[in-house]
């Protein structure tokens, strides 16, 4: 399972990602306590592995300000967290991750939207005002049965209050694609080592439980 650890600052914080074993890091270039400048992104992205996905957080930027960031950090995959349409996340083709704040049934219909126009859909619980990152945690039954009645044969990343003590229980219910952590693995506002490590070995543990 394709592991994501976002909101990344510093090089100390990518280097424990990556030794750990994470698949991608995340870095926000939007409004958040979490955000990067692109020259910071930089210095951390030297110190990262090339096996290890580098994904840029946006919202709302201009097609033309997301490009450029992507050519100078060399991005692998890029996160839109706003009204970004079907036809702008196809313009970053093999590259765009489009989320979505799911509060009901309802929500999945702007999901299916973009089937073909983007690489994978992130599925992150609702929290008024907020554009992503809400570290809320979902009724997992619920989310399960959603995604499996109306989301069949998309690539899905959950995202959302996630931690090493409920992630069992995620993945009993759903069987993502992804996940993608923030806050979960987070000590006073900063990125826990000992927390990322613990998640990981959590997802990794239940994955070889999981029946053949």
């Amino acid at each position: 399972m394709w592991i994501k650890i976002c909101g990344i600052k510093t090089v100390e914080a990518a280097v424990c990602c990556a030794e750990a074993g994470a698949d991608a890091v995340g870095f926000v270039f939007a409004d958040s306590l979490r955000k990067v400048s692109v020259d910071q992104a930089a210095e951390i992205i030297r110190v990262i592995p090339p096996e290890v996905n580098k994904v840029g957080v946006f919202v709302n930027r201009s097609y033309s300000d997301v490009a450029a960031i992507d050519a100078a950090l060399g991005l692998d995959l890029l996160q839109f967290h706003g009204d970004e349409s079907p036809h702008y996340c196809s313009r970053f083709p093999g590259q765009a991750v489009k989320s979505f704040r799911i509060a009901n049934p309802a929500d999945l219909e702007d999901v299916k939207k973009y089937r073909g126009s983007v690489k994978a859909c992130l599925l992150d619980s609702f929290e008024a005002g907020q554009a992503g990152g809400t570290g809320k945690a979902w009724d997992w039954a619920m989310l399960a049965n959603m995604v499996n009645q109306e989301l069949a044969g998309f690539k899905l990343i959950v995202a959302g209050g996630l931690t090493a003590q409920n992630v069992k229980v995620v993945l009993q219910h759903v069987n993502p694609y992804g996940l993608d952590i923030s806050s979960g693995v987070e000590s006073g506002g900063q990125k826990d080592c000992g927390l990322i490590e613990e998640f990981i070995k959590t997802v990794r543990r239940c994955e070889n439980e999981q029946p053949a």
